[in-house]
């Protein structure tokens, strides 16, 4: 019960601080522009190659929502917090309303352009600088449209928005993995790390240089504690921790936080007028992960590499997870549609969603817990 109590009150203090009908004019963010991958992709993906099958999006949307989860992510949390509608995806052209702000994530992006197609790697040809040049379109066109008047001014942002627009980064997590699937060693992923973050801050400044000036960044998660990872690039049993997390692989992800948080620090000064909030997920998802019997009330999350999913055929494996059954694959058998990978009904009681994704209430207390750490206030500090 106490942790319940604190939430609350964490709730009410992060709510004064961001919320628009609360909080100080200074404070409010008319819009939300977000890039990033499939942690934060609200139907990008969906839209350029199909859509996400149900059961993704069952427990909060009901049915696909072009997000990869059972329901709300972190960004859907951030905007609801803020007043705002949810973000619709730059791609997806059909009933999207973009007055309040668009989102240019699709799921396998990465930080650097892929060198394969989507169908060899998986990696999404939409990348960051891609999305970029998006942005840039969305910025110069919703103008030129919007003053076409009529429904065009009430789906379109003011040109004042991007200027007061929160910018929230959520990327980098497929950029190591690329690594891993090369068979790379640790060192080697280290190597070019410095690149991708040079690339990373790149475009930070391109949005800067076009008025951006509050910026949400997002670290990456503990892949070694992620059951694809666990599963599809395997560690000696000497490498797993007594939580059942690959350590050298959780040491990819330290360094990357580690130096990107450094360079945070260097555009804080480098770009005065910019506001940075540096968001610590990679912690907040490892308590999740590692502490889920010792949380007080979020000891309903058991389990914790027992994923969400639960298949219909034996597939095995150490992580109820198979490569080659993905979410809501459905194969034919006697004429028959047969589901090979339904979801569970103790969705809330779950932290991983498909092994590679987190559940809608892990999400939600990603969130909660950052409330909590006071990352909301670093907007206003020095």
């Amino acid at each position: 019960m106490e942790t319940n109590h604190l939430l609350i009150k964490f709730v009410i203090l992060a709510s004064c601080l961001i919320h628009p009908r609360v909080c100080s004019p200074s404070c409010y963010f008319p819009a939300i522009f977000n890039f990033g991958d499939s942690n934060s992709d609200t139907g990008g993906l969906s839209a350029a190659f199909g859509q996400a099958p149900y059961p993704n999006g069952r427990t909060f949307f009901h049915s696909p929502s072009g997000r990869f989860s059972d329901g709300r992510l972190i960004i859907d949390f951030i905007a609801t917090e803020l007043g705002l509608p949810f973000l619709n995806a730059f791609l997806d052209s059909i009933g999207s309303n973009f007055s309040h702000g668009a989102n240019f994530a699709t799921a396998g992006s990465t930080v650097r352009p892929p060198n394969t197609t989507i169908s060899q790697s998986g990696a999404s040809p939409i990348s960051l600088d891609v999305q970029l040049v998006q942005f840039s379109n969305f910025l110069t066109r919703s103008q030129l449209i919007r003053n076409r008047g009529g429904v065009f001014k009430k789906l379109l942002p003011r040109k004042d928005y991007f200027s007061q627009a929160l910018y929230t980064f959520d990327i980098g997590q497929n950029d190591l993995v690329t690594g891993l699937k090369l068979n790379m060693t640790n060192d080697q992923i280290k190597a070019y790390i410095p690149d991708v973050l040079n690339q990373y801050c790149d475009a930070i400044r391109n949005v800067y240089q076009k008025g951006g000036r509050s910026f949400w960044i997002h670290n990456t998660a503990p892949i070694g504690c992620l059951p694809y990872v666990l599963d599809r690039f395997p560690v000696p049993a000497s490498q797993i921790d007594i939580h059942g997390c690959a350590i050298s692989r959780n040491e990819i992800a330290r360094y990357f936080n580690s130096e990107l948080k450094r360079r945070v620090i260097g555009l804080r000064k480098e770009l005065s007028e910019a506001a940075f909030t540096y968001v610590d997920i990679y912690s907040v998802k490892l308590t999740l992960i590692t502490q889920a019997k010792n949380l007080g009330t979020f000891q309903t999350f058991f389990h914790v590499f027992d994923i969400l999913w639960w298949l219909v055929v034996d597939t095995g494996g150490k992580y109820n997870y198979n490569k080659l059954i993905k979410c809501g694959a459905k194969v034919m058998v006697e004429g028959k549609e047969l589901v090979l990978a339904k979801s569970c009904n103790d969705v809330s009681f779950r932290v991983s969603w498909d092994g590679i994704h987190f559940t809608e209430t892990a999400n939600k207390l990603d969130l909660s817990a950052n409330k909590r750490r006071g990352v909301y206030g670093s907007f206003y500090s020095p």
